[in-house]
């Protein structure tokens, strides 16, 4: 059984899209009065929209009107439709509450199954989940989508690093689930207690958050696996599983056939050509319980041009590089800790852990980045490195910071998402 669709062409795809458009509109427009009043503001009826350049003529939808019409913001659909709720992760304001009917855990679950799918896995693989449960729909999602595939789901959800271990080596797990800031904790783990022999873990499917290639690496090296791979998620968007490498690792293909992806400049709020880096806009195409229209996720990343050389008619975007509202400035500069994060991934003898702290003295604004050695680099080198980085920091994000080398694995590690910006001022 294959969970990949059946388009053989970009215009099968399009004219899929299309209908799956049409019908979004329509069902939102009947069955909230939210999007009725906002598409009645633009002007805008359901008969009007009639192909894929009409997109652009729909307003946008954002986290603050998910948030205005708490608890159950966009709901299109009877409450006793309604089968369950997920909620974001967000620490500010009120949590973003999402509900689902029988067919949207239905579509969910095929999504995920078509993630397994395209990583390789078999239904002899043993699937350990590493993520969280509850209300947060990544726990549920990986699970799902596992059972929906047919391989044997292992929950052990995050944290507790020896019940993992002890998983792994008595269950053999084969791929392990997690965050990325989890995969690098359990793989300085297993390097610790030297268990890369004991162990069956073949895969690592990771993501929810920015990772660098070095933490990428380290995690593959400490895993003593080949290759891991890299899973967007957002809980506006059916949760995790709505994209996935493949084994070519050439980008992310996302499921075109249950949402339309736009990349925009977030100022201007023009569409972005492929290449382009721009803030990630989502319009789903059969979502009945919440249906989303010209969503802007803040999520940062660009729509890969071309085809993959896997074959797949799936289109493809670039990895997530942050959010616009990880933004931050200093002395009059917008950075985003991606940028920081691509310029210590350049350095070999730095490790993939750092912070960055902000401090406002005598009314100047500094910026001092903690990073850690790599395990072989001796404390003797830093002044050449600190000197190279703090040189590359002024060329390629064009302010000045100072860069402070700390030990190896002295910077906190967590399961969930690492808290990367410190500001002070």
């Amino acid at each position: 059984m294959t969970f990949m669709p059946s388009f053989k062409t970009e215009d099968e795809l399009k004219a899929h899209q299309v209908e799956g458009l049409r019908w979004t509109v329509n069902h939102a427009y009947q069955g909230s009065s939210f999007y009725r009043s906002k598409m009645d503001e633009a002007g805008i009826r359901p008969q009007d929209i009639r192909s894929y350049d009409d997109l652009k003529r729909l307003p946008f939808t954002s986290a603050r009107d998910l948030r205005t019409d708490y608890p159950f913001p966009l709901l299109s659909v009877p409450f006793e439709k309604v089968v369950r709720i997920h909620a974001s992760s967000g620490t500010t304001g009120k949590k973003k509450v999402l509900c689902y009917t029988r067919k949207d855990l239905d579509d969910w679950a095929n999504m995920f199954a078509r993630c397994y799918e395209m990583a390789g896995l078999t239904r002899k693989d043993r699937v350990q989940i590493a993520v969280g449960y509850g209300l947060w729909t990544a726990g549920v999602g990986f699970q799902l989508g596992c059972e929906r595939f047919g391989a044997m789901a292992v929950p052990v959800g995050p944290g507790n690093r020896d019940m993992h271990c002890e998983v792994m080596v008595d269950l053999k797990s084969t791929v392990f689930c997690c965050t990325a800031s989890m995969g690098l904790l359990m793989a300085e783990e297993i390097q610790r207690r030297n268990l890369a022999d004991k162990i069956a873990i073949n895969k690592v499917i990771f993501g929810a958050e920015r990772h660098s290639a070095a933490m990428r690496k380290q995690i593959e090296e400490y895993f003593g696996i080949e290759e891991s791979f890299d899973i967007p998620g957002l809980t506006e968007l059916y949760g995790p599983g709505t994209g996935l490498e493949c084994q070519k690792h050439e980008g992310v293909h996302y499921w075109a056939d249950y949402y339309i992806l736009e990349i925009i400049d977030p100022k201007t709020l023009e569409p972005l050509p492929p290449g382009e880096t721009g803030e990630m806009v989502v319009t789903t195409l059969c979502k009945e319980a919440t249906p989303l229209i010209r969503y802007r996720t803040r999520d940062l990343t660009h729509l890969k041009p071309g085809p993959c050389s896997c074959g797949s008619v799936l289109p493809m975007h670039g990895p997530l590089l942050g959010r616009t509202d990880d933004m931050f400035i200093i002395r009059g500069v917008n950075i985003y800790p991606g940028q920081i994060d691509d310029l210590l991934s350049r350095e070999d003898r730095v490790g993939s852990e750092y912070q960055v702290l902000l401090t406002r003295r005598d009314g100047k604004d500094y910026m001092t980045i903690r990073a850690e050695r790599s395990e072989t680099t001796r404390s003797s080198e830093d002044g050449a490195i600190t000197a190279q980085l703090e040189d590359a920091i002024r060329r390629n994000i064009l302010v000045r910071g100072k860069v402070e080398l700390v030990d190896y694995g002295s910077l906190q590690r967590t399961e969930r998402k690492s808290k990367r910006v410190f500001d002070e001022r």
